[in-house]
């Protein structure tokens, strides 16, 4: 491959780069991710049904971890 190639691969990559640093850091500065509102609306919209759906896989998944310590904690290996 001659060098001008390279060049030109290696001038277009770091143009690249930097565009998407630079829209990166406009986005964080502007608070283009920042939604302050999304688990209040999600909350509003969701049935109670779904979330006690979620308080119970979430007791359930607290009593499996637990239990897993458990066994851990209690483990001995064989003689």
């Amino acid at each position: 491959m001659s060098s001008w190639v390279i060049a030109m691969m290696l001038g277009a990559s770091l143009a690249l780069g930097a565009f998407g640093l630079w829209a990166l850091l406009w986005g964080v500065r502007t608070g283009q991710f920042e939604d302050k509102n999304k688990f209040l609306d999600g909350a509003l919209q969701d049935s109670e049904e779904a979330l006690q759906d979620a308080v119970m896989l979430e007791d359930k998944k607290k009593k499996i971890i637990k239990e897993k310590r458990e066994k851990e904690k209690n483990y001995r290996p064989p003689d």
